[in-house]
């Protein structure tokens, strides 16, 4: 999706700015009015200027903390709760906050709110680059509900149970990772430094080596003179996927391509399917309309094409279509998820079928990652193996041969 600042009038005629995402100016206009009637100005944000401060971002470590965030929304639900004023609550957690992004953030909130501008309205327009817009659709529907600590509370568990998830997958990588990255720089150290070692002394000989060494000392010698050349080759392709995936045809057929990848591509689906329920099921239960939550929960998809799909559906919502017959005509979410959907749907209990069907994706999504992760260690080792053989054969091959002929 794309990026606009704007300006737009509120219900009471004061002016507001921020930034919206969406699929194209007209969606994002669309977006923009579901809380503010009057748009004055709109425009795109450039693609420069976009890059300039994702730079800035990781150079001044403006990056939003998972779990700096969540203890953050887990102290305004209990605070709150004790009836402490709002002005007063975001000083209190400015003060003990030690994440200097969010404490950053919450010390202009804070200014705001004593001026006398509402919690939401801040957070939107002082953390909109950095906070999910999923958190900022929440805390503004339980304002406007006067239930914000149970808003918080309903972010708290949400980010809670999203953290916990990222770290099990996370955990779950760090060790074939280093399997990898460990067989990786063996066989460069063993290509690089060792063979040449030999083949110095098979080289002495002056005698005809077998096909076997030969190839291994010809691949040796390519590592060895054209590894500079092959790093280039490698950071260039990098790069290349980089500024491709900038374009929007590049963003979205290398989303496609994610779908397609053998076991990944399934991993990738059932992630978007836990986004999609989570998400949605908490703004359901934050108090949105079907139409705007589904909007929102759109942009929470990782996935480029899915996320565009599903944000398609917001529009035939708006003309009569219920959300399972709308998720069927997508096609991009798996029938047990589309099915419980619209049984949801026609049962009344949307936000509750949404609810179960997240754990059961949940739990999937865990089980596919830990299963994709215990393959690709034996497909390491088995490797490493092929690679070590291939190297004590080439060289035993030749020293055989070397000691026949003397």
């Amino acid at each position: 999706m794309d990026t606009f600042r704007y300006t737009a009038l509120s219900r009471d005629g004061k002016k507001v700015t921020g930034v919206m995402e969406g699929v194209n100016q007209m969606d994002a206009v669309a977006r923009i009015k579901e809380e503010y009637p009057v748009v004055v100005q709109i425009t795109p944000e450039k693609e420069q200027n976009r890059g300039s401060s994702f730079l800035a971002m990781d150079i001044n470590g403006n990056r939003l903390n998972d779990k700096a965030f969540t203890l953050m929304c887990s102290q305004f639900a209990v605070i709150l709760k004790a009836g402490i004023p709002i002005a007063r609550t975001v000083r209190l957690i400015c003060q003990k906050m030690t994440d200097n992004t969010l404490k950053k953030l919450l010390d202009q909130v804070a200014e705001d709110v004593e001026a006398g501008r509402s919690l939401s309205a801040s957070f939107a327009d002082r953390g909109s680059r950095i906070l999910p817009v999923t958190f900022l659709e929440t805390i503004h529907a339980g304002e406007e509900a006067g239930n914000l600590d149970s808003a918080f509370q309903s972010a708290s568990d949400h980010y809670t149970k999203q953290m916990k998830l990222k770290g099990k997958v996370r955990g779950a990588l760090i060790y074939p990772v280093f399997v990898m990255a460990l067989a990786v720089a063996v066989v460069i150290v063993l290509m690089v430094k060792v063979v040449p070692t030999f083949m110095e002394i098979f080289a002495e000989q002056g005698e005809e080596l077998p096909a076997i060494t030969a190839s291994l000392i010809a691949i040796s010698n390519f590592f060895s003179h054209y590894w500079l050349v092959l790093l280039i080759i490698i950071i260039l392709l990098v790069i290349g996927v980089k500024v491709y995936g900038n374009t929007e045809n590049g963003r979205m057929k290398l989303a496609i391509l994610q779908l397609k990848i053998p076991v990944m591509g399934n991993i990738n689906i059932l992630n978007a399917s836990s986004q999609f329920a989570n998400t949605l099921a908490m703004m359901l239960g934050a108090g949105l309309p079907l139409t705007k939550a589904v909007s929102i929960t759109s942009r929470a998809i990782s996935n480029y094409y899915i996320s565009t799909e599903v944000g398609k559906i917001a529009a035939e919502l708006e003309t009569g279509h219920s959300l399972g017959t709308s998720l069927r005509n997508a096609d991009v979410l798996p029938d047990i998820l589309v099915d419980m959907t619209a049984v949801g749907e026609e049962s009344g209990e949307l936000e509750s079928t949404l609810g179960m069907t997240a754990e059961y994706y949940d739990t999937e999504l865990e089980q596919a990652t830990a299963a994709a992760l215990a393959k690709l260690e034996p497909a390491t080792l088995v490797f490493m193996g092929a690679v070590a053989g291939y190297i004590v054969i080439a060289i035993y091959v030749a020293m055989f041969s070397m000691y026949s002929g003397m």
